[in-house]
């Protein structure tokens, strides 16, 4: 059996965890694109915050070019045996990557409105408690705007929200949101028939 590499692409607060989490749940290992960014910042001592690790990301770029996330991550993922989800890819360039390396990729697109993903942003941090991954940190709404001008201007990560194989549109209640995934998660493995 080839290995399925699922990644999620989304805007800030749109649900690209919660949806993760639903694949972990059915088996999947757990790769964050981001974390080494976050490893980094703990090799150096550093505290996290944007003021230290926009540095180290736009250093990783300038290294390895715009599909640094997707690289400097597939030796993690070419490790793994089994199914694998992928959170936070983000340029057009790592989207490209995963095409050409992986035969079995698929890219989920997680949409959800800009005032949606912003009240969601903004109690993140007290609403998940203890975070040693960071994965659900808050921002402000001028935060949050800032990083998304950020992600389409600077990362082209409108190309693969686009292009994704399937897109959820993510802002009702989670029940919702696992029946959506669930409906991909049986098209995904050729339980239902596309339309």
């Amino acid at each position: 059996m080839i290995k399925k590499i699922i990644a999620i692409v989304g805007m800030p607060g749109s649900g690209k965890s919660e949806v993760a989490d639903y694949f972990v749940k059915k088996g999947f290992s757990y790769i964050r694109l981001g974390q080494i960014t976050l490893d980094e910042i703990r090799r150096r001592g550093l505290e996290p915050g944007e003021k230290n690790e926009r540095p180290i990301r736009e250093g990783f770029r300038k290294k390895y070019g715009m599909a640094a996330f997707a690289i400097l991550n597939f030796p993690k993922i070419d490790k793994i045996k089994n199914n694998v989800i992928v959170d936070g890819l983000y340029s057009w360039e790592e989207y490209l990557a995963f095409k050409e390396k992986y035969k079995n990729f698929v890219c989920l697109a997680v949409y959800a409105s800009p005032k949606i993903r912003y009240e969601r942003l903004s109690g993140r941090a007290k609403k998940h408690g203890a975070d040693p991954q960071m994965k659900f940190r808050s921002f402000s709404p001028n935060e949050a705007k800032s990083r998304d001008a950020a992600e389409i201007e600077k990362l082209n990560k409108g190309g693969p929200i686009v292009m994704a194989d399937f897109t959820i549109i993510n802002e009702g209640a989670k029940k919702e949101l696992v029946e959506n995934l669930d409906k991909i998660y049986r098209r995904i493995n050729g339980k239902e028939k596309t339309k």
